[in-house]
């Protein structure tokens, strides 16, 4: 299942959870389709200034961070490289759409990912 969690300063998130939690789902279902949209998670993690640094300071105003977890098996794929240009974008532009384009060139979206059989969901290991 595709999890995505975002991390974002509390004060830039704050009112546009739902617009967020929204975008992403809409950006994963475009590349994996509407069948991925059910199953997509999105946790946003909402981080207070004094708690984000960048080059062993506060940071200014960074933009948000997404860890992506993708099943292992997609990166070996022959069309690997299409299916990861398409997710980096996708999410970047969700991200975009929400908090401006002054966060573009600073989105990092971090594909993660996930070797079958080692997630557990409900007390079970997930094999496929």
């Amino acid at each position: 299942m595709p999890h995505l969690s975002v991390h974002v300063l509390e004060s830039d998130l704050a009112g546009r959870e739902e617009e967020l939690i929204a975008k992403l789902t809409d950006a994963v279902a475009a590349v994996y389709g509407e069948w991925a949209r059910s199953i997509a998670v999105v946790q946003l993690i909402g981080v207070p200034p004094n708690r984000w640094g960048i080059g062993g300071e506060p940071a200014k105003a960074p933009a948000p961070h997404v860890t992506f977890g993708i099943r292992e098996e997609a990166f070996s794929r022959p069309d690997a490289d299409e299916i990861v240009a398409r997710l980096v974008s996708g999410v970047t532009d969700a991200i975009v759409d929400v908090f401006g384009e002054r966060v573009r060139e600073g989105v990092t979206v971090e594909l993660v990912g996930q070797p079958a059989a080692r997630t557990g969901v409900g007390g079970v290991v997930v094999t496929r």
